[in-house]
């Protein structure tokens, strides 16, 4: 892949933000109180690129001038993304609305919940034409991302999706996409047709692939094997898939997920694996002590991302994703706290001992 060398922005994302309410280990049957987390698929790999790794990132989004919005703005500009939005008014009563996630992060035996209220949500009315590509990406732009959640939204979101993806590769970016199936998501937009369909029109314009086997089989409709029963751990059914995704998507170069073996809410092993112009790579394994696994995929996305265009090896790339992924899970909220110093320090073999 031919990445450019600069550009007044490293990445831009185009996606829906949301914010994401968590009472904690409390179900929120019980809940009393809740920590609020500005979150997004496409929105948290421009935060983190940004924050951790010192990016120069944007996003493209829906706003809504009321103080929801107020408070998702600030958490923006608190993260360092140059933010491009799509205003709507809020009519004070039903809304547009900014999107509410709902999760509790669970405990031991006892499984996180998600759930989800985005009736009425601003980014879904987002459509193609509502940004102005050429004035946002005039003074270059290197990276463009978006990803399935945000494409599931509406039959115009897409169509958008589209629209930027065809801009940046105009503009002389990489395109990447996050798969991200959400099966709920799907479900009320048309169900696994309409999600293979619109997806496959949207992966035509991808370079870079983020997804795992279950997302390439449901969200692509590529046959791959059975994965019941088999390690999450074992790269073997991921990398015999990528025949088929040569062979189907002949535009995508790279594609790359985690993987993660669950053996309680709090105790998981992990690793991930990348598919580089016909070459594997692995990440190392380790085992990870979770207090937040909501945005650990973005994590990786991000360090994957930074890692290719700092110029790395896509060995090395694939450790800083893998690095970044995990700290990210050890900190509360959907973006990073970690600094790339500590990223780089994990990826080298970096362990848990005290910092003095």
């Amino acid at each position: 892949m031919n990445i450019l060398a600069s550009g007044e922005l490293d990445l831009l994302s185009l996606g829906a933000l949301v914010h994401r309410l968590d009472p904690g280990i409390i179900p929120f049957r019980k809940a009393s109180e809740c920590r609020i987390h500005v979150s997004g698929g496409e929105f948290n790999v421009a935060a983190n690129l940004a924050d951790c790794f010192r990016l120069k990132t944007g996003v493209a989004a829906a706003m809504v001038d009321y103080p929801i919005g107020d408070l998702i703005a600030e958490r923006v500009r608190a993260m360092g993304v140059k933010p491009f939005y799509k205003m709507f008014a809020h009519d004070g009563v039903q809304g547009p609305n900014m999107a509410t996630v709902y999760s509790d992060q669970g405990h031991g035996v006892r499984a996180p919940v998600v759930f989800y209220n985005r009736c009425n949500e601003a980014a879904a009315r987002l459509k193609a034409g509502d940004f102005d590509w050429k004035s946002i990406m005039a003074g270059g732009i290197r990276w463009f991302h978006s990803g399935g959640i945000f494409s599931a939204l509406s039959k115009t979101t897409p169509e958008l999706v589209i629209e930027g993806m065809k801009a940046a590769k105009a503009a002389g970016a990489i395109v990447s996409f996050d798969l991200n199936f959400r099966e709920k998501l799907w479900k009320i937009s048309g169900g696994l047709e309409t999600a293979q369909k619109t997806l496959r029109s949207i992966v035509e314009n991808v370079d870079v692939l983020v997804g795992n086997e279950e997302d390439l089989q449901k969200g692509l409709g590529i046959p791959g094997p059975e994965v019941a029963g088999k390690s999450k751990l074992d790269p073997s059914t991921f990398f015999g898939m990528m025949d088929q995704v040569a062979k189907q998507l002949p535009n995508v170069k790279v594609v790359a997920t985690t993987l993660r073996e669950v053996h309680s809410t709090n105790r998981h092993d992990w690793s991930a694996v990348a598919w580089v112009e016909g070459k594997t790579y692995v990440a190392p394994t380790c085992q990870l002590d979770v207090i937040d696994r909501v945005g650990g995929g973005d994590g990786f996305a991000a360090g994957f991302i930074y890692g290719l265009l700092n110029g790395e090896s896509a060995e090395d790339a694939l450790k800083l994703g893998w690095a970044h992924g995990a700290l990210l899970t050890t900190f509360p909220g959907d973006t990073t706290m970690a600094t790339v110093e500590h990223v780089r320090a994990f990826a080298q073999g970096g362990s848990a001992r005290i910092q003095r």
